[in-house]
């Protein structure tokens, strides 16, 4: 199988997944990059995966769907472009011969969605949306912060081979930030040396995988002591795990 980030608007990744015949791709924002790269690779697209409704996920679920005829997934509780087959957490689905289970994780919106596949080629795959991103995580749109916790903590618990396949490429902003939080994170500074080396070379940074996340990201980090402190003296209102992640949240959102 081959995985592929397609770049989108400023700074979006369309997933394109293709065994060299027949491809799924998820959250197609913008049809024509994913048209290009059919044409370009001679694909067949069959499947079409929705995280959530925001538009730079969504618009352009019908042009695919008319020029292809591809099928679409997406969550049950929030706006879709339909027809589609509305899936919610531990719902499954078929494509490319793949095995995917859905799971719930609300936050930055309602109802949103990620796609879990426990095997590909020898390791797990994601598509998580804008739940999860390298060294960070969504915004809360629609979500509470307990939500969000939740949500983030179904998804460290997976295994730590799983590929990670957000739909922004944030990381590096994400980084400076983890960095002011936790400034002795070694792993989190190597990394960001690393990832500047990536974009540098105009290359994406993703997908991560959950090892490094578990070990770099704040927001899977919340309740570690040093990362308490930080949310602490940023808001001393921060006492439980809870405020804790929500002070980080509110402290990405006005960094």
């Amino acid at each position: 199988m081959n995985l592929i980030p397609l770049p989108a608007f400023a700074d979006n990744y369309i997933w394109l997944l293709h065994d060299g015949d027949a491809a799924l791709v998820v959250d197609p924002g913008d049809a024509q990059p994913v048209q290009d790269a059919l044409q370009r690779e001679g694909l067949r697209l069959q499947a079409i995966l929705v995280t959530h409704h925001h538009p730079d996920h969504t618009a352009g679920v019908d042009a695919l769907r008319q020029a292809t005829g591809a099928a679409v997934w997406g969550p049950a509780r929030e706006r879709m472009p339909e027809p589609i087959t509305r899936l919610s957490g531990g719902d499954r689905l078929s494509a490319l011969g793949l095995n995917f289970e859905v799971i719930d994780v609300p936050g930055h919106t309602a109802g949103h969605i990620a796609y879990y596949c426990p095997a590909l080629d020898g390791a797990p795959l994601l598509f998580c949306g804008d739940t999860l991103f390298s060294g960070g995580c969504g915004r809360l749109f629609e979500g509470t912060p307990a939500q969000m916790l939740a949500s983030l903590d179904t998804l460290a618990a997976l295994p730590g081979a799983t590929r990670v396949c957000c739909t922004h490429e944030y990381t590096l902003s994400n980084l400076r930030f983890a960095l002011a939080v936790e400034p002795d994170n070694t792993a989190l500074a190597n990394y960001f040396s690393a990832c500047q080396a990536l974009r540098h070379q105009h290359l994406p940074t993703l997908p991560s995988n959950l090892t490094l996340e578990r070990q770099i990201n704040p927001f899977l980090r919340s309740r570690l002591p040093a990362l308490v402190r930080a949310a602490h003296a940023f808001d001393a209102q921060a006492i439980d795990e809870v405020s804790v992640f929500a002070a980080l949240r509110q402290w990405k959102n006005q960094f």
